[in-house]
């Protein structure tokens, strides 16, 4: 791993930051702001080549647009849609993606999709505009935004996939995979690698089968002969998707998962796990017994709203529980959660 060396800033250099800020209004997180314009200054010797630069550049105004536009709806659970673009409305697969978007627009859920042509337009159809967001990518054929989102002011064009991807990922509270081509594929695994490593929320994964259909069950028999059986995965990691062909079992899951389960974060070397509803002392008693083997510290417990979280979240009066985790058996830590969804 290649670890980044902190140059100290002089503290006349900082106070010319902090009053650039203030003449600019100041606002939110002026710390961090402050941070970056220095870390955007050391581009002036550290990084020589033009195209370099602009990749920074626009990375940086993509990712700002991105999450302006996605602030007021940050109480509003969304699911992201992917799949082929090349599927037509007389597909089945194109009907059941306007039919998942309707359902889960339905649940209070928002939608998100690539706001291109097929199952995303079918998405976008289903849970209508008023519940949509897009995230396009300009191609070198100019892909344009589907009609249901073409003049709705939650569609953003992207330049690159990589902040398009981190969009998706940070803004979803579960994501839906139709059958697609190498695009629907990456972004599915990039999504497991996430989920597996700890890089990422988790959060229901789904992989959409046509009535009938083979797509992911073929995956899945791939996935379970060659990196199961080779030991390149554990059978853990299967737990961080679900396959089905049924919209309302999709559905279901997806509404399911968050029946009690709120959100997570780590507060130093504590896992903190957010709850609707608090557990019962013996309920916390059979998950300590029963998921021993990925506590590694202090057992789970009731958990008071942390000092770092009071400063950085918007919801601390939710119940908590909190568990030294070993930070490595995500896929039974999804299991854990299956388990305070149950109770």
């Amino acid at each position: 791993m290649v670890k980044t060396r902190k140059t100290p800033v002089n503290t006349e250099f900082k106070s010319r930051i902090q009053e650039l800020i203030d003449r600019c209004g100041g606002g939110a997180n002026e710390d961090l702001v402050a941070d970056t314009i220095a870390t955007s200054l050391k581009l002036l010797k550290d990084v020589k080549h033009r195209g370099d630069v602009r990749v920074i550049q626009t990375a940086v105004r993509e990712l700002r647009y991105a999450f302006k536009l996605f602030a007021p709806y940050s109480n509003t659970r969304k699911v992201t849609i992917f799949g082929s673009a090349r599927l037509q409305p007389n597909k089945k697969e194109y009907q059941q993606a306007v039919e998942l978007g309707r359902k889960i627009a339905e649940t209070g859920f928002m939608v998100i999709t690539g706001a291109g042509p097929g199952i995303m337009q079918a998405g976008h159809e289903g849970a209508g505009p008023d519940k949509s967001f897009g995230a396009n990518i300009r191609l070198p054929w100019e892909q344009n935004a589907n009609p249901v989102i073409l003049n709705d002011q939650k569609l953003i064009t992207f330049k690159y996939f990589f902040t398009r991807k981190l969009t998706f990922i940070r803004h979803s509270d579960a994501l839906v995979l139709f059958p697609g081509g190498f695009g629907t594929l990456d972004e599915g695994y990039e999504a497991l690698t996430l989920m597996q490593t700890g890089k990422s929320q988790l959060m229901p994964l789904v992989l959409m089968d046509k009535p009938g259909g083979t797509y992911w069950k073929t995956w899945d028999k791939n996935i379970r002969e060659h990196l199961l059986r080779n030991e390149l995965i554990s059978e853990e990691d299967l737990r961080l998707y679900q396959i089905t062909n049924s919209t309302n079992e999709a559905v279901r899951w997806i509404t399911r998962f968050y029946r009690n389960y709120h959100s997570m974060r780590f507060v130093k070397e504590l896992l903190v796990i957010r709850l609707l509803n608090p557990p019962s002392a013996s309920a916390i008693k059979a998950l300590n017994e029963d998921f021993a083997d990925i506590i590694s510290g202090p057992a789970i417990a009731p958990a008071d709203p942390s000092p770092e979280e009071r400063d950085d979240e918007d919801y601390p009066d939710l119940p908590r529980i909190a568990l030294g985790f070993n930070r490595r058996n995500f896929g039974r830590l999804r299991q854990l959660i299956d388990v305070i969804n149950s109770i």
